[in-house]
């Protein structure tokens, strides 16, 4: 394909802009950003130099005609927007979570079936430059066959943080949906991504977050906290979605004869004592991965019986992008993937709709917290 692929994005937030540069980077042409509010989305577009700009989406994708949307809004967002752009033969970029639940993400998965367009799904962490080391030592045989992995993480997360999307079930909020997703495909990506079984428990635990105008960006929501929280004309919003999660997974990996066992544990309010981490054991070693999303320093466990420090290979750095922001970084590699793959490029297996749609199912299943057994009647 000669011609640059043409972009329309949906949001014109953090991820919004966020997308936007990395379809540019990747070669493509973004033609048009649809957002909410019309004075924001014309400000963003003369920002970022984007020729067609509004509010409606439909007008959108008749005007521009996009060979690809970028979907960059909450997951509540997300379902009539993909469903247009799937209709009008559009290939779906999609940030996690596919949608707010279940059954939407299984239509959309099975409208993108029908029409043969390609999907990918932005749960994109698997692209920092230590988890793609760590699955290339994984892949290798480093650590013998996977056994078990553990992915642990405490954010202490401000509980004044403004209300808004990521308090609202409805509106795709919830740490699973936004959490669990990126960590999953993880996993995923190093080990296997035939997830044979699942159980987990969810708190409830925040309660009501302050009610503040103004806020846009959810990068810069920390700076709308209100400085008098006692404030009688503050206005509360309550919250219907977990804060905190513990999961089990069984996975079946091609790298070992027995199912890997996974431990996926998130406090989003509660303090670290160390540092969060995702580790990965196996019958000869283990690796060890620092940061919530395993993108921090990668540490072996080998024959000699002691953690070293080993640097990203070469072969490994120079297929990651040059940007700033570890976010941002990984939707670069997503996109540039996504982007030649359509082209017809030969690439390696990536996130689709596929994985967006199982995940929601899972989220869904966990949220039910039914997998209890009772034991208090037990002497």
């Amino acid at each position: 394909m000669d011609r640059k692929l043409k972009v329309l994005i949906s949001g014109t937030g953090f991820a919004g802009q966020g997308h936007a540069d990395a379809f540019r980077a990747a070669g493509a042409e973004v033609v048009g950003i649809v957002g909410r509010t019309e004075q924001v989305t014309r400000d963003v577009a003369e920002k970022m130099s984007i020729a067609h700009f509004g509010t409606d989406w439909a007008a959108a994708l008749e005007t521009c005609k996009p060979d690809i949307v970028s979907i960059a809004t909450p997951g509540g967002a997300h379902f009539d927007p993909i469903r247009q752009a799937i209709e009008a033969g559009c290939h779906v970029f999609c940030d996690k979570p596919m949608t707010d639940n279940a059954d939407t993400a299984v239509q959309l998965f099975k409208l993108a079936q029908d029409k043969g367009v390609k999907t990918a799904y932005a749960a994109s962490f698997r692209y920092t430059p230590s988890v793609l080391h760590a699955r290339h030592l994984v892949t290798s045989g480093v650590i013998g066959e996977p056994t078990e992995i553990e992915c642990i993480s405490h954010f202490n997360l401000e509980r004044e943080i403004p209300f808004g999307w990521s308090h609202r079930k409805k509106d795709g909020g919830g740490r699973l949906n936004n959490n669990f997703t990126h960590t999953l495909s993880i996993v995923a990506s190093v080990v296997g991504d035939k997830i044979l079984s699942i159980s987990g428990d969810v708190r409830y635990d925040l309660g009501r977050a302050p009610i503040v105008d103004g806020v846009h960006n959810f990068a810069t929501r920390r700076d709308f906290i209100p400085k008098d929280l006692n404030d009688p004309a503050l206005k509360w919003g309550q919250s219907d979605v977990e804060w905190s999660y513990t999961v089990l997974a069984r996975i079946k990996s091609p790298l070992a004869e027995n199912p890997v066992s996974v431990l996926f544990k998130h406090g989003v309010l509660v303090p670290r004592f160390s540092d969060d981490h995702i580790v990965f054991y196996g019958t000869k070693g283990a690796i060890y991965l620092k940061g919530h999303y395993g993108s921090g320093q990668l540490y072996l466990y080998g024959a000699d019986r002691t953690w070293t420090a080993l640097p990203v290979p070469p072969e490994i750095a120079k297929t990651v992008p040059d940007v700033k922001g570890e976010t941002e970084q990984c939707w670069h590699y997503l996109a540039r993937e996504f982007v030649r793959d359509i082209q017809g490029a030969t690439v390696a297996p990536y996130p689709t709709f596929r994985e967006g749609c199982q995940y929601q199912q899972i989220i869904g299943l966990i949220r039910k917290n039914d997998a209890w057994s009772d034991v208090s009647h037990l002497a």
